[in-house]
């Protein structure tokens, strides 16, 4: 009786953690803790509701999501890329969602046309150039960077990376494969390094004069020109008489197993509405899909630009595709 009671005191204590009390939400987060925080804590003060977190890259993330199927304590997923919110909800790890809310706050095509994610904050993918070595009039789209006049004076992160899988596979979307192909091994064949391993690395290849172009989202522009506001660097919106600039967005879903759906819901509500919207893109200097929020002035600062209007899930669920062309092209 005493092994027992022993035993079964362990069980309940090992399971406590995985248990959510009614006013809290458990979230799963691939945004870091510093940008998300704020905005729960600020949430919690609000409506009483704890929110309880853990944040980590967005494939473990998944994969535990998916490991702990109806076991899971998480309400609702956090993660970025639309590659990785289509994987997620492919997964069958997301419920599909009916909000009149979410749908009024969030555009049509920044949100998954099954109600399974919505986006929360926009990620202009665009180009950042030196502004000593690069004329005015030399770019024009993310489809010239495959010019010859581009050999040797491109830079690009590596094909590892879902914004440029992403990237490629909204591409193909609006080319098709052949031509998506023929554009990114004209990439690979101008390249003046191997590709990099993120894009901080590859803007300060362009400072340094390795190269003279490559390939970044904004917010990590923002981030170089906070610690180096003298670098010769600027951005250029491609694509402005065309399809516009590549779109991406950090967005969110309930997870199909919540303890608690309703919650999680409230909160995702919020996460898109008004009064979060600006910090919840301005904290990382991004764009807000709320479109009664003003962008953060540092970020509009750089600009306006007309925006690609394709759905981002069309990148999603092109991403193998995307992948198997990028090797095909020999970009690594």
């Amino acid at each position: 009786m005493k092994a027992s009671f022993i035993i079964g005191l362990l069980v309940l204590v090992l399971a406590a953690p995985l248990i959510a009390a009614a006013d809290e939400v458990v979230v799963y987060s691939a945004r870091k803790e510093h940008l998300i925080k704020p905005l729960f804590d600020r949430y919690s003060a609000q409506t009483g509701v704890e929110v309880r977190f853990i944040t980590d890259k967005a494939g473990p993330l998944l994969q535990r999501l998916k490991a702990e199927g109806a076991r899971t304590p998480a309400d609702l997923l956090i993660t970025v890329d639309v590659g990785n919110l289509w994987y997620a909800a492919e997964s069958r790890v997301l419920a599909p969602l009916e909000s009149p809310i979410l749908n009024a706050n969030v555009p049509a095509n920044l949100r998954d046309p099954k109600g399974r994610w919505f986006g929360l904050s926009q990620r202009a993918r665009t180009i950042v150039h030196s502004t000593e070595r690069v004329a005015p009039g030399e770019l024009d789209s993310y489809e010239g960077l495959a010019d010859p006049r581009w050999k040797g004076r491109l830079c690009l992160r590596t094909s590892k990376k879902v914004y440029n899988q992403s990237l490629v596979a909204a591409l193909i979307a609006r080319h098709g494969v052949d031509q998506a192909e023929q554009i990114v091994r004209g990439w690979v064949y101008n390249l003046a390094a191997a590709p990099f391993a993120n894009d901080n690395k590859a803007m300060e290849a362009v400072a340094a004069g390795q190269c003279d172009a490559t390939v970044v989202n904004t917010y990590y522009f923002g981030r170089l020109l906070k610690q180096r506001p003298d670098s010769k660097l600027a951005i250029f919106w491609p694509n402005q008489a065309s399809s516009g600039v590549h779109i991406n967005v950090s967005g969110a879903g309930v997870t199909r197993h919540a303890k608690h759906p309703e919650a999680a819901l409230k909160l995702l509500e919020w996460l898109s509405s008004e009064e979060a919207q600006a910090d919840f893109a301005g904290l990382n200097m991004e764009y807000p899909v709320n479109a009664r929020v003003e962008t953060h002035p540092l970020v509009a600062s750089w600009g306006s630009f007309k925006a690609d209007t394709l759905n981002v899930a069309e990148a999603g669920q092109r991403q193998a595709d995307a992948i198997r062309l990028m090797d095909r092209a020999g970009y690594r």
